[in-house]
């Protein structure tokens, strides 16, 4: 070995373990960089060479140390396992979201329908013991107009989710196209680097992040191609293809329902199927949730109607007038009025004259069947659709949180470890200075020698 030799091998390697300290130093800036994946500089030895000339003695050099690649720290399942979880979980977050507020939206409270019936009762028990109060009976005409408060604040409540789920499904399916677009960018980039260039790694965390974003909103097919290309398809619609990106749009319905619709790469546009996985997919079930919801609400209202009418309209005044229509009610529960607003309308009596017989009556209302009732099993059948998908969502969280914390423990960036490999190439790096050190003190001897 010539101490040419030692020089070349030294400063090869403190090049490659510059090379190193920089990617260790990039990761640990990037720890908590979303997308990210640790990086490694691969290092091979120097292919060895002979020299034959006749001004050259035969033998062999050594040429130290070479940068083979930058090596980007990845699993391809656990990366699909990652993104499977983060479909499943966009949707029970969303669901868990919407049906909670909705939920507060119907308000099983003090101020809600049903408790604002119950007290409608108990003001008719109490005039019913003194039929003649015109305070109880001013009483019970103001318990109606709570009961339609209740009602009209549950609807605008409702109504506000609908439109607050629309906003939500045009976020959130602007961020899948902005992510279909990243995606089709990433892969013409993809298909100008080489493999293992630090241009290439950084464009596979740029297509994995952009994968990540769109199947946190829909289910779809992925594939891989040539140079790391992704392709992505939405049922049999080409929604990513190379260098081509297609796009999505959702509709809001009158009832608040959702619709979609995809343009593939090629420009031709199709109604598109719900997603099953994802945001959007939740967003949907919630809107045909909440609509079903209104719909419980607004049947509930006209059966309080027709309830109360038909009691009141069965019973006399205390002049012997038969009760009027009671109450009133247009498209929705939005609409429901009191039409009797004098005490002395209030048809307290039946048709023999008994004072109170006909407030008596009101409590055949009530009980199995009866608006009350109807009241309890709305809000009791909603409470379990909220308590399975809440579970659900404990349930996907936990899913969610082991595929990421796997996909890390490979691909994410742990400091401890990158402290270590620092001190370990900081080592090697003084190695290759005092190599080029020994090398140089040869060489003064030698000169020092002639």
């Amino acid at each position: 070995m010539t101490t040419s030799d030692l020089y070349s091998i030294g400063v090869s390697g403190a090049r490659a373990y510059q090379a190193a300290l920089g990617t260790i130093s990039n990761n640990i800036a990037n720890a908590d960089t979303p997308g990210y994946a640790r990086r490694m500089i691969e290092l091979k030895e120097s292919p060895a060479g002979t020299g034959t000339t006749i001004y050259y003695r035969s033998g062999v050099a050594y040429g130290g140390a070479t940068i083979g690649k930058v090596v980007r720290m990845s699993d391809y399942y656990l990366d699909a396992a990652a993104r499977n979880t983060g479909n499943a979980l966009g949707s029970a977050d969303q669901r868990a979201r919407w049906m909670s507020d909705i939920q507060n939206g119907l308000n099983d409270g003090s101020l809600g329908v049903g408790q604002r019936m119950s007290a409608m009762f108990a003001s008719v028990e109490r005039l019913a013991s003194n039929p003649t109060d015109t305070t109880l009976r001013s009483n019970v005409l103001f318990a109606f107009e709570q009961i339609n408060t209740a009602f009209k604040q549950a609807h605008t409540d409702l109504t506000a989710i609908t439109e607050g789920i629309g906003k939500a499904a045009q976020t959130e399916m602007a961020a899948l196209n902005d992510a279909l677009k990243q995606l089709a960018d990433a892969n013409e980039g993809l298909r100008r680097s080489s493999d293992g260039t630090a241009a290439h790694v950084a464009l596979l965390d740029s297509r994995d992040q952009a994968l990540t974003e769109i199947t946190k909103r829909i289910n779809v097919t992925i594939t891989f191609g040539a140079n790391d290309v992704a392709d992505v398809k939405y049922g049999a619609m080409d929604m990513v293809t190379s260098v081509a990106a297609g796009s999505m749009t959702v509709t809001q319905a009158g009832d608040g329902t959702l619709s979609f619709t995809a343009t593939d790469v090629g420009g031709t546009t199709a109604a598109a199927a719900a997603p099953t996985g994802g945001s959007l997919a939740g967003l949907s079930s919630s809107a045909e949730a909440n609509r079903d919801r209104i719909i419980d609400l607004n049947d509930l209202a006209d059966q309080y109607v027709s309830d109360i009418n038909d009691w009141h309209t069965g019973g006399f005044t205390a002049a012997g007038v038969a009760g009027g229509t009671m109450l009133s009610i247009g498209g929705d529960a939005s609409t429901l009025q009191v039409l009797i607003t004098a005490p002395a309308d209030l048809a307290g009596a039946n048709a023999g004259g008994v004072a109170n017989a006909n407030l008596v009556a009101i409590g055949g209302l009530r009980g199995s069947g009866g608006i009350e009732d109807t009241w309890v099993n709305l809000i009791s059948d909603h409470s379990n659709v909220v308590t399975a998908t809440l579970a659900e969502q404990t349930a996907a969280t936990s899913r969610d949180t082991m595929a990421q914390e796997a996909r890390a423990d490979v691909s994410g960036v742990n400091l401890d470890r990158e402290a270590a490999d620092l001190m370990r190439f900081q080592q090697a790096y003084q190695a290759c200075a005092r190599i080029i050190q020994v090398a140089n003190q040869v060489m003064e001897s030698l000169f020092a020698a002639i």
